[in-house]
C-alpha cells in the first residue's frame, strides 16, 4: 500500500509538471512567427519632409537677405535711420523728406544756416485746435495765395523781391490794427488801398498822415448848396476840398473865402 501510494504521488508530480510545461508553451511564440513592425518614415513620407525642410531653410536665409538689405539701403543705426535722427530734444530730418499722412509735432524747426520749405503738390494746411479740438485758427497756403481762417499776429508781411504783395478779403472785411500803429510802406513801387464798398481809416488817439509830393482823391462828388453856384460850377477849373462833419469828402467851387458847407447836399445826404 505504501508503494502504491508512492508511485501515485509520484506520477501526480510528473503529471503536474507536464502541465506546467505545457501551459507556458501555449503563451510563447515561435520565433519564425514575430510581426515586424518598421520604426520611422519611408517612401513619400520621407521626401516631403526632406522638402519643406529645405524650403523653410531657404526662406530664412531669404527673410535674412532682405532684412539686411533693408537695413543697409534704410542706412539703419544707432542714432536713426537715414536723414532721420532720434536724439533727446526730438526728432531731426536732413535733406529731403515726404510725408503721407498727417503729421501732428510741437515745434518745426529748420538749421541757423538754411531756410524750412514745404512743398506740395496742391496746397499746405495749418491747422490749430485747442484742448477740446475746435479750430482756433488755420493757414492755408494754395495757388491763390495764403488764406487765413482767423486773425493773424506778425510782426512784419513782405512780398519777394520784384513781385506784388496783395492782402485782401473777398467776402470779409480786412482790418489791420496795432497797439502802437501799423506802417504800410512801398519802397519802390505803388500802394493801392481798394475796397468793394467803405474804406475806412481811422485812428482813436492820434492822426492820420498822409505824407507824399501829390495826393490824389479821385471821382470825389461835386458838393452844390445853391442853385447859383450849380451854374457857376460848369465853369469852374478851380476847386477846394471839404470834409463834412461824418468825414465825407466832396469838392466845392473856390472862392476868395471858403465854400464849404456843412449843410451841403453831400453832406445832409451821406
Amino acid at each position: 500500500m505504501e508503494q502504491s501510494a508512492t508511485l501515485d504521488i509520484e506520477t501526480l508530480k510528473i503529471t503536474q509538471e507536464q502541465f506546467i510545461l505545457a501551459s507556458q508553451s501555449l503563451h510563447l511564440q515561435r520565433p519564425g512567427c514575430d510581426a515586424v513592425y518598421p520604426v520611422g518614415l519611408y517612401g513619400w513620407r520621407k521626401r516631403c519632409l526632406y522638402f519643406f525642410l529645405l524650403l523653410l531653410l531657404v526662406t530664412m536665409i531669404v527673410n535674412l537677405a532682405l532684412t539686411v538689405w533693408i537695413m543697409k539701403v534704410m542706412n539703419f543705426s544707432v542714432d536713426g535711420m537715414g536723414n532721420l535722427q532720434l536724439n533727446q530734444d526730438g526728432i531731426r530730418l536732413e535733406g529731403i523728406s515726404e510725408f503721407l499722412l498727417p503729421l501732428y509735432v510741437n515745434e518745426i524747426q529748420s538749421r541757423r544756416d538754411s531756410l524750412l520749405v514745404l512743398r506740395s503738390e496742391k496746397n499746405i494746411t495749418l491747422n490749430v485746435r485747442n484742448d477740446q479740438g475746435q479750430l482756433t485758427g488755420q493757414l492755408t497756403v494754395g495757388s491763390e495765395g495764403a488764406v487765413f481762417g482767423h486773425s493773424v499776429e506778425t510782426p512784419l508781411i513782405q512780398a519777394p523781391a520784384s513781385e506784388d504783395l496783395k492782402l485782401e478779403s473777398p467776402t470779409r472785411t480786412l482790418t489791420m490794427e496795432a497797439p502802437r500803429g501799423v506802417e504800410v510802406s512801398a519802397a519802390k513801387g505803388q500802394l493801392k488801398v481798394s475796397g468793394r464798398k467803405d474804406l475806412q481809416l481811422e485812428s482813436t488817439e492820434g492822426e492820420i498822415l498822409l505824407d507824399a509830393n501829390t495826393i490824389q482823391l479821385g471821382s470825389l462828388p461835386l458838393g452844390v448848396y445853391t442853385a447859383s453856384s450849380s451854374d457857376a460850377s460848369q465853369e469852374q477849373a478851380v476847386y477846394e476840398v471839404c470834409v463834412c462833419p461824418s468825414g465825407k469828402i466832396y469838392l466845392s467851387s473856390a472862392e476868395s473865402s471858403s465854400t464849404c458847407q456843412a449843410m451841403s447836399n453831400i453832406c445832409l445826404w451821406s
